[in-house]
């Protein structure tokens, strides 16, 4: 507990400490740090997780009943927001039924430990230069996805101990599918983390300040393609469409999760949407600018406000911050909902199939590419905005010359031209399919308003 503490205490107030507890260098005591970490937990990313999982619920229905060309919710509160509230409700009033020849700990377990290290990476996660919750974990993306690979061990006890031989074969695919994609997965990230140089989470922000051409996904051509990589794995590490095998209500009634009911079942969905916003979150930090704007603007302001000492600057900097990196990290979670209704569901042998015949050697070949790009092709060093020597001038192009990066710059333009591009005709599909799409198609039998109702059982 000592060792605790002392951590704790080690290193100065941040910028939101300084503002609540006052601006003093003094760091604040073991026992106040304790608390204040204790409440950040309690608070904000308690109410977060939650607030994650009741959003993306109703984004999902809704996504889908527009998709099939029908309005999703619509009927519990505005927009059908509330639906999710009744939904949570319905599961906490459900009976908790468990097998009879289950076996009852680990039955109880499982949800528990699927959704644990879900919650666990929020701890890494930044949401602004001064919006993380450990900005001194070194290792920040190697513990994300440490974290996030136990949450198999979740749904294989959750399949072994229903007893269940549907909720069985849903366990084995998702311990085949989970651990095959891991591996690609993990080195389309290595790529980033190579042009990054770091696996601390803030400096990788810290280093795509500079405007979009310092995204780390406009890098080089191979960390373009090592997101595209990652985007793919990380579908199928979430269990999410066309690789949502271990569910696959078609086949296994409902793969791993069939034998639960109410709150239990209810946890398995939390850890699922949970770690579809963490994959969105880590591939915003690794490759789309973290919480950075496409201008640059608050690198800019970051490090001016930070020469300045000027505390309120900062705050407004880190929560403008946090908002456009949950804007990016939905955008993630959105394009996962629309691949959902969109493509089939392969087989299991195909699944891995693509994983060791396509997505492996592919990740193979784009980890070598980009070590030996940045053998041959110099690429800028520090962070923008920042004063020499530990920084550059983003849009210096004197400055470019000077350090032998045109090279690299000229790569970085025309992939973000072509980024921007591909961006911009997404959102024209998704504009005219919003603008010419069939009107939804009216119900056999409209049901008539409940005022209305009222009115012919009072009048009968």
């Amino acid at each position: 507990m000592q060792s605790v503490l002392a951590s704790l205490a080690d290193g100065s107030r941040t910028v939101f400490q300084r503002f609540i507890f006052g601006d003093s260098p003094q760091p604040l005591s073991p026992w106040l740090e304790l608390a204040y970490s204790l409440a950040i937990i309690a608070v904000p990313i308690t109410g977060l997780v939650a607030l994650i999982g009741m959003i993306a619920i109703w984004g999902e229905r809704k996504v889908a009943g527009h998709i099939q060309s029908r309005p999703g919710p619509n009927r519990v509160g505005p927009f059908g927001l509330f639906q999710s509230i009744a939904d949570g409700i319905k599961l906490i009033l459900k009976e908790d039924l468990i097998p009879r020849q289950a076996d009852r700990p680990l039955f109880r377990m499982a949800p528990y430990l699927a959704f644990a290290p879900v919650f666990a990476a929020f701890v890494a996660l930044p949401f602004g230069p001064e919006m993380t919750f450990e900005p001194r974990l070194n290792a920040g993306v190697f513990f994300i996805l440490a974290v996030l690979s136990v949450e198999v061990m979740g749904v294989i006890l959750a399949g072994w101990a229903s007893n269940n031989k549907w909720s069985v074969y849903g366990a084995m695919r998702e311990a085949c599918q989970m651990v095959s994609y891991e591996i690609p997965l993990g080195l389309s990230i290595i790529v980033a983390v190579m042009a990054a140089g770091t696996l601390n989470m803030v400096q990788l922000g810290l280093l795509q300040g500079g405007g979009l051409h310092t995204w780390l996904i406009f890098r080089n051509p191979f960390t373009f393609l090592a997101f595209i990589l990652f985007f793919v794995a990380s579908l199928a590490s979430n269990k999410r469409a066309p690789f949502d095998l271990p569910e696959s209500e078609s086949e296994l009634v409902a793969g791993f999760h069939t034998e639960y009911s109410g709150m239990r079942f209810a946890f398995f969905f939390f850890a699922e949407y949970a770690a579809m916003f963490v994959v969105g979150a880590v591939a915003a930090a690794l490759f789309l600018g973290a919480w950075h704007d496409p201008f640059g603007l608050l690198g800019y302001y970051h490090q001016r406000f930070t020469a300045q000492g000027a505390l309120g600057g900062l705050v407004a900097v880190n929560l403008i911050g946090a908002a456009i990196f949950t804007a990016k990290a939905s955008l993630i979670v959105f394009v996962q909902m629309w691949l959902r209704w969109t493509l089939p569901r392969p087989r299991i042998d195909q699944v891995l199939y693509a994983c060791v015949k396509v997505l492996l050697p592919m990740a193979c070949v784009v980890m070598l590419g980009a070590a030996v790009w940045q053998l041959f092709v110099a690429e800028p060093v520090g962070i923008p905005w920042a004063p020499a020597p530990v920084g550059y001038e983003p849009f210096s192009l004197a400055g470019y010359r000077a350090a032998g990066w045109t090279a690299s710059l000229v790569a970085q333009i025309i992939l973000s031209a072509v980024g921007v591009g591909l961006f911009l005709a997404v959102c024209g599909w998704v504009m005219y399919a919003a603008l010419h799409a069939r009107r939804v198609r009216p119900r056999l039998f409209e049901p008539s308003p409940i005022a209305d109702k009222r009115q012919e059982i009072a009048g009968a």
